[in-house]
């Protein structure tokens, strides 16, 4: 019978079926195949050979070595973790009070104007983004060192002061992602019932009031969500925004230097696939583990905030 059933719900939803093959292909080919390649950290991977052909390490765990011994790879592992925390915590703080901001502004084209004009920097690349950061910094001829100068201050050696960079690493990337991480919180404050704020107002709620014990609670699951996702990337790092601020800049370094810049710098020498894939491996691994952890702690929290 159950059978049966099934055959006819088949049948019955074979257009839907038919619009969802092509995703499935592509769900396959992109998501599934891929897996193949987590024997690779496992292996002494050479390209003549493949993946399947290539000889297994001996010992098994030989590719993550590097990973869990060299003081270079801990310090790129502890920089990662930091600056992702800073980075997450930062952001939450931006992005829920630039939202918030955003939904208490009533003339709407002002809102809408405002909106536009901080999700532009979106999408201009990480590169043009080094550029600017270079012009603004550069000993010499930086704007920043001429202002600087004009104040008599003096010029700062930026490129070579390894302690200034989470800030300013920090603050490139909230000019670029504030505007777009507001989006779902501005659309989770849009959604809330106005009946709410009418009924605060009645009772003589002002809007810092309203704010704080309806937009906010509101807004819980929400936060909670999304930390949660940024909480799984905690060990993966932009890199394209890392290399094309820092790229080979050696004095910064000690504060900057991420896995990603890491791997790349060692396979771009080395061309050790094993060691790049095992870093991929561990970050895949670390991030699985926090996820499953954070969310435990977010479902004893709130049940209702947790993603599973």
């Amino acid at each position: 019978m159950k059978r049966n059933g099934l055959i006819r719900d088949l049948i019955r939803n074979r257009q839907l079926l038919v619009m969802f093959m092509p995703v499935a292909v592509l769900l396959f080919l992109f998501c599934y195949m891929p897996l193949s390649g987590l024997i690779i950290p496992f292996k002494n991977f050479e390209f003549n050979k493949g993946i399947f052909g290539s000889d297994w390490a001996h010992p098994l765990l030989t590719n993550f070595n590097y990973l869990l011994t060299s003081d270079v790879a801990f310090r790129a592992i502890r920089n990662t973790i930091l600056l992702n925390i800073l980075f997450i915590t930062v952001g939450l703080i931006f992005e829920v009070g630039f939202a918030l901001m955003l939904n208490e502004l009533r003339n709407k084209y002002f809102k809408r104007i405002t909106q536009s004009i901080t999700f532009l920097p979106y999408f201009i690349s990480w590169i043009v983004v080094g550029v600017f950061t270079y012009n603004l910094l550069n000993y010499e001829t930086g704007a920043v060192n001429r202002f600087l100068e004009m104040i008599g201050i003096g010029h700062v050696d930026f490129y070579s002061r390894a302690g200034l960079w989470p800030m300013i690493l920090t603050i490139a990337l909230r000019w670029k992602l504030t505007g777009y991480g507001t989006i779902v919180y501005l659309a989770a404050l849009t959604s809330i019932d106005s009946s709410y704020y009418e009924a605060a107002a009645i009772d003589g709620a002002t809007r810092w009031q309203q704010i704080r014990y309806i937009s906010l609670p509101m807004l819980r699951p929400t936060i909670i969500i999304l930390t949660l996702l940024a909480i799984g990337r905690i060990m993966n790092a932009d890199f394209g925004m890392f290399y094309a601020m820092i790229g080979d800049a050696y004095l910064l370094f000690p504060t900057t230097d991420v896995i990603d810049t890491l791997v790349y710098r060692s396979l771009r020498k080395s061309g050790d696939i094993g060691m790049a894939s095992a870093a991929g491996f561990v970050q895949s691994v670390v991030a699985f583990v926090l996820v499953l952890s954070s969310n435990y702690a977010a479902r004893k929290i709130d049940k209702d905030s947790a993603i599973f």
